[in-house]
């Protein structure tokens, strides 16, 4: 009896890709030209250290390891034709600093040709430039990872196509049967999909920033790359199509309110996340005197992704910002505990000295009235008979 798939696809895999990988490094980063008015450059060369990449699947959800550092040689030419060549170091790529954005990459440069103006120009073009170039491409790797090789690992639900079906009973082998025209061919039945569950998932943070300021980062399309580090598609306007992190992330635009809150559907492009579905991405900003609270609430998140759709928000979004100097103000609130006893109280001798006082009061006012209750009810003319 074959095992089910969700029993299959829980126990842990994992495949060694180190081989690949650096292959495919070595093919994607020296495809990367970038030009501007100081010249244009471009990667003649990678190199990748000793490291490992590996992809990992555990309950159903496939996961990718690495840690390899990336040398590289570039080469450019200034505007006025001066040929220019260097060397870019990178100790550390691996799924912290690419995926959870959780450290940013380390970048040890070194320039071969001797300095001058031009030289200079293109050397700091380089440093501001290429770095988003490489992180784009670096955002790109475990998608491709995980396309390559996730299907060794995925045990998958669907038949077999590979074997020759069975001829149908009582038809015999060889013979071919022909409908004819009065025949009427059932349709197939159309397959339902299975109703997909969701949750919602919240991410809040605090910033000493204008909410008119956080609005244009996550809405202008020259502004959005300096904290994905990645190219962007945004025309920040109702029912336009938006791309963050090299198309990592897609969707549309609901509705936009400057400052104040952005609407938007949101889906991830990657094979975890279901073909064809979106997500809800609300956005608010609430400002105070000193900073602004940003909220984050999607609402669509399959069952099942939503510590890995937190750790994006947490790395991708809020990190983000974080590395390119946008102070998060961390706010903690204590509550005091409750005693589990009481206090005591002090009873001492001048309190029971006012009960007291009470108490014999009221006594005398008793005494005095059983007295003067007999006199009060004798009639004016006994009083007066009496007194003759």
């Amino acid at each position: 009896m074959a095992m089910p798939t969700t029993t299959a696809n829980w126990h842990w895999k994992n495949k060694n890709v180190t081989p690949w990988a650096k292959e495919w490094f070595k093919q994607e980063l020296t495809a990367i030209v970038i030009e501007g008015s100081e010249g244009n450059v471009a990667v003649s060369s990678v190199s990748i250290g000793d490291g490992d990449v590996e992809l990992g699947q555990r309950k159903s959800k496939l996961i990718t390891i690495y840690d390899i550092p990336v040398s590289l040689d570039w080469h450019g030419t200034t505007s006025d034709g001066t040929e220019v060549t260097g060397r870019l170091s990178i100790p550390e790529v691996s799924h912290e600093n690419t995926l959870d954005k959780s450290q940013d990459c380390e970048y040890n440069w070194t320039l071969s040709t001797s300095s001058s103006p031009s030289v200079d120009a293109l050397f700091a073009f380089v440093k501001t430039h290429l770095p988003p170039a490489l992180e784009a491409k670096f955002s790109e790797f475990p998608v491709a990872l995980i396309n390559t090789h996730g299907k060794d690992l995925t045990v998958s639900s669907e038949p077999s196509r590979t074997g020759t079906p069975a001829p149908a009973a009582g038809i015999p082998s060889g013979t071919i049967q022909v409908a004819s025209a009065s025949t009427t061919i059932p349709k197939p039945a159309p397959v339902k999909q299975a109703k997909l569950n969701t949750s919602t998932v919240v991410k809040e943070a605090r910033f000493m920033a204008a909410a008119d300021d956080l609005f244009g980062l996550f809405t202008d399309e020259k502004r959005i790359p300096l904290w994905t580090r990645a190219p962007a598609q945004s025309a920040a306007k109702a029912d336009t199509e938006y791309s963050l992190f090299a198309g990592g992330v897609k969707g549309k635009y609901v509705s936009l309110t400057p400052g104040k809150e952005i609407v938007q559907t949101w889906a991830l492009q990657s094979p975890t996340w279901p073909s064809g579905h979106f997500a809800t991405l609300t956005t608010t900003f609430e400002q105070s005197s000193d900073s602004t609270k940003v909220k984050f609430t999607l609402d669509g998140v399959p069952t099942g992704m939503e510590d890995e759709i937190t750790t994006n928000l947490e790395g991708y979004y809020i990190h983000g910002l974080k590395s390119i100097g946008y102070v998060q103000l961390i706010v903690s609130t204590y509550t005091k505990p409750l005693s589990s006893t009481r206090p005591r109280t002090r009873t001492s001798s001048n309190s029971a000295n006012p009960a007291a006082a009470t108490a014999v009061a009221i006594a005398v006012v008793v005494l005095v009235a059983a007295f003067a209750i007999p006199y009060l009810s004798i009639s004016p003319i006994a009083l007066r008979s009496s007194a003759k």
